[in-house]
């Protein structure tokens, strides 16, 4: 039998992704505080620390490679316009870039609503950011031409999908839903 040691890394992707799995099954985007519920005596937190470490944990995820594209949660202007110098600092510290985004890529990956008049922070390094650019103007391009439908939405909304490093299965369970939507 053999044995091997563990490092500091195989221990820290798990916990990480444990970590960004309990930071964002606890938020709702929103700009107040989270209550205390249950009797927990913990402080409650803010959601612009909360946003801020979401940003920190997704950084993480890009530097090390296990996500090509992140995002932040959904703000109104003001509320990116409060954060987002902070979140370049913690960018900076996660070795990522970040691009305020006003004009999201709606897909059918999400429901467009929730972005609309809103903004959000890119997360990602390197060539990333002008990929993700390109496939805005590839949808602009065929929604122009009136031939944003069937397969060529498909392949935008897969695309995008990919680049936030969703597994394929997730992709197609986003535009199922999205598309009865």
């Amino acid at each position: 039998m053999t044995y091997r040691v563990l490092d500091a890394y195989d221990l820290w992707l798990p916990l990480s992704m444990l970590v960004v799995i309990t930071i964002m099954g606890c938020g709702n985007g929103q700009q107040k505080s989270a209550d205390n519920t249950q009797g927990n005596d913990a402080p409650a937190i803010d959601q612009r620390s909360y946003n801020l470490g979401a940003i920190g944990a997704f950084g993480e995820m890009v530097d090390v490679g296990v996500k090509t594209l992140a995002l932040s949660a959904v703000l109104s202007p003001e509320d990116m316009d409060a954060l987002v110098e902070e979140a370049a600092r913690v960018a900076k510290r996660n070795n990522v870039e970040i691009y305020r985004e006003n004009d999201f890529l709606v897909t059918d990956l999400f429901p467009a609503s929730p972005t609309v008049g809103k903004h959000v922070i890119v997360i990602y390094k390197g060539k990333t950011k002008q990929e993700y650019l390109d496939l805005k103007a590839r949808k602009a391009q065929l929604v122009a031409s009136n031939q944003y439908t069937g397969e060529a939405r498909e392949e935008i909304a897969h695309r995008f999908g990919e680049m936030l490093s969703y597994p394929e299965w997730k992709i197609d369970e986003l535009i199922e839903k999205n598309r009865s939507e």
